[in-house]
């Protein structure tokens, strides 16, 4: 006699979820050791700087005033929140021999793409000031005040949360069936999506700080055409060195994760060996996230002046906040004539 076996939709549900995650988890023992170990190595020198920043930003009220000390918290913000999401989900899902539940994987997923997204975009919405700063000086305090630099904060993460939740609102795929292979139940044109809004978006940071080099080229050039005679150190040169270190950064921690997520676009598999690449190659975003304070924010005087002055008032030193706080006044440009090469000069120290 033959006999049936008849499945439940939950347990074809539980079946394909248990291959799939034998399908995207291919890390044995030694690499997971490892893969660990990187990640808490980073997590929390990047978190305590992050966490730093805001407080900083936060505890200074003449910071907050200024648009491009909020683009700078947004940024923090983002790569907190990066951190604590990206360590917590990668490592459970890795790690962790326990099956996921579409929805749940998707909301995690969301969270730590969210996150990334804010980071990139932030650093857009700076370079974007930065470049404005000094093309547009007579009218930049105008144009760009903390209300609409508020708004501007606002929309990136509105944004930002609608492209990264949009595989949990339904651009996704069934189990095992045309998903991408590296992030289960992710449909695979969504993720050439989101890695080429990326790739857009990092071109167009690189584009915003060749144009601040150049335009500071030009300066220094007609600089040195009027006045000859006097020594002084070329900005050019010093900006040129940092977008250098800039574009180093961004290709070496973001070029890696995009190809491998355009290379998933195009193939029809992906071997073990290029999804263990990828599963360490993911943990250069997470560095980039500890990157990011040390070469946009903390460059800032201003920033590390109120620093110091909290680090001061913590020691029981009274009064040191004042100095800090009138010297932030006291060095914004006061002129036409002298604003273009003091905004040079802000933009040598904050970019």
């Amino acid at each position: 006699m033959i006999q049936y076996t008849v499945l439940s939709q939950t347990s074809i549900t539980k079946i394909m979820t248990i291959s799939c995650k034998n399908d995207y988890t291919v890390l044995n023992s030694t690499e997971k050791v490892a893969i660990g170990t990187i990640c808490l190595l980073i997590t929390p020198l990047s978190l305590l700087v992050n966490v730093l920043i805001l407080v900083v930003i936060a505890c200074s009220r003449n910071l907050r005033q200024h648009p491009s000390y909020l683009f700078m918290g947004s940024l923090a913000l983002a790569d907190t929140i990066a951190c604590i999401c990206f360590t917590i989900h990668f490592l459970n899902f890795h790690l962790s021999d326990k099956s996921f539940e579409q929805t749940e994987y998707l909301l995690k997923l969301g969270g730590v793409t969210m996150a990334f997204t804010g980071s990139v975009g932030s650093l857009l919405v700076m370079a974007a000031d930065r470049y404005h700063a000094i093309y547009k000086v007579s009218t930049y305090k105008v144009l760009l005040t903390r209300k609409r630099a508020l708004v501007a904060i606002v929309t990136l993460w509105v944004m930002a949360a609608l492209i990264s939740f949009l595989p949990l609102m339904g651009w996704r795929c069934q189990p095992c069936q045309s998903c991408s292979h590296l992030f289960p139940y992710v449909n695979r044109y969504y993720l050439g999506f989101f890695a080429s809004l990326v790739l857009v978006v990092i071109v167009l940071i690189l584009v915003a700080y060749a144009l601040i080099v150049w335009m500071a080229h030009k300066h220094e050039a007609n600089m040195s055409a009027e006045h000859p005679e006097l020594a002084r150190m070329r900005v050019d040169i010093h900006l040129a060195k940092t977008f250098s270190c800039v574009l180093l950064i961004l290709l070496v921690c973001w070029l890696p994760v995009l190809s491998f997520m355009m290379t998933d676009v195009v193939a029809t598999e992906l071997s073990k060996p290029q999804k263990k690449a990828f599963a360490f190659c993911s943990t250069l975003c997470l560095l980039n996230s500890g990157i990011n304070p040390l070469l946009y924010t903390l460059r800032c005087r201003e920033l590390r002046a109120v620093l110091k002055s909290l680090v001061a008032s913590v020691r029981g030193c009274k009064g040191c906040s004042s100095p800090v706080e009138s010297s932030i006044r006291t060095e914004r440009p006061k002129s036409n004539a002298t604003s273009k090469a003091l905004m040079f000069f802000i933009i040598q120290r904050n970019i």
